[in-house]
């Protein structure tokens, strides 16, 4: 999703993207499909320096940010009664700490009227089992998109939450494997009324609306894209 919605910047006209990740190879396999308008930052954005680094650059680009998408996080399947404190600290320090740090560090750098979009998900509100900690991160996300619409609206920075439901990405990779994944991507797409799971560029979309100034009368609000799972 992450990768969609930087690609989906610069064909919508955006002046220049950054982007951040832990691998080194995907953040390569990024600059060849984006082009010369993405700077790519290898870290990690549970790590406060790794986040600073980043802001270096981007404060050395010499203008202010427009957008910030806090989009990175993590998704791991256990039941609550396997779960342990490194299991929960990673999900927490990916999916909240990171996310919080992300958006504090980026507040000097952004230019008043600036819009926040914060990935959150349909677990925000549903009570899918396997996904307690996760489903708690974003709850805390979503959290997030209420107050900080509050605290920054001297700036008149809009901040919105984004709560995709089944999308086909990589992460389910992380979930099952070979025949097992495509059974459950199946699986999955039987429960969305649009029967089908979500493209990335789909989300990537929705966030460029949020982003831009067709969205500039929306603010703190979480918006759905499902295809309707979370709604019915």
């Amino acid at each position: 999703m992450g990768l969609a919605t930087a690609k989906r910047f610069v064909l919508e006209g955006a002046d220049h993207v950054f982007i951040t990740g832990r691998r080194k190879d995907a953040l390569e396999s990024a600059i060849a499909e984006i082009g010369e308008k993405v700077t790519a930052v290898p870290g990690d954005v549970a790590s406060l320096s790794d986040l600073d680094r980043v802001y270096e650059l981007v404060d050395g680009y010499g203008r202010k940010i427009d957008v910030v998408f806090a989009n990175a996080g993590i998704s791991q399947v256990a039941p609550l009664g396997t779960v342990d404190e490194k299991f929960f600290d990673l999900h927490f320090d990916a999916n909240v700490k990171g996310l919080f740090f992300t958006v504090q560090k980026a507040l000097p750098l952004l230019k008043d009227g600036a819009s926040i979009i914060l990935n959150a998900s349909i677990a925000t509100i549903k009570g899918f089992p396997g996904i307690s900690v996760y489903s708690a991160t974003k709850a805390a996300v979503r959290s997030f998109a209420r107050t900080w619409t509050n605290e920054l609206r001297e700036r008149h920075i809009r901040v919105n939450a984004i709560s995709p439901g089944h999308i086909d990405t990589p992460i389910f990779e992380s979930w099952q494997t070979g025949e097992a994944l495509t059974q459950m991507k199946e699986e999955l797409a039987k429960n969305v009324p649009l029967g089908r799971l979500g493209d990335p560029d789909e989300i990537a979309k929705a966030v460029a609306f949020l982003a831009s100034d067709e969205a500039s009368y929306i603010s703190g609000i979480e918006l759905f894209v499902d295809g309707g799972v979370a709604q019915i």
